[in-house]
């Protein structure tokens, strides 16, 4: 059995995304966790979580991914309105550059044999 590609992005890469978005929101850009979660479409709580580990931890972002992630915290602060796009995004640029593989190959690696993906070994 394997998980859809999807699955794996709703599971283990937004909730990275976001967590990073959140820690950027909240500590470079001072916001409170209430507005950082408003932003982002989650709850005060789960900036909480993510803040302190207890959610979004068992994915690590690249170096890479880690900078668009930053790119697009700079745009959502000048235009909340803009979160969702750049979320959307940084999933598309992960999947560009095979980061949603690595995930794959570490939490699905059945799949790996039916979606014609090569990830860096």
């Amino acid at each position: 059995m394997y998980l859809l590609p999807q699955e794996i992005e709703v599971w283990y890469i937004i909730p990275a995304v976001r967590k990073e978005l959140a820690r950027l929101l909240t500590k470079k850009y001072e916001m409170s966790y209430e507005q950082a979660g408003r932003i982002l479409g989650i709850s005060k709580a789960a900036v909480s979580q993510y803040l302190s580990n207890k959610r979004a931890n068992k994915i690590k972002l690249t170096p890479e991914v880690k900078k668009e992630v930053a790119k697009s915290a700079k745009l959502i602060v000048g235009n909340p309105k803009v979160a969702m796009v750049e979320v959307q995004r940084i999933l598309r640029y992960m999947k560009d550059k095979k980061c949603s593989c690595e995930v794959c190959k570490k939490y699905n690696k059945d799949v790996l044999n039916f979606c014609g993906c090569e990830p860096k070994y």
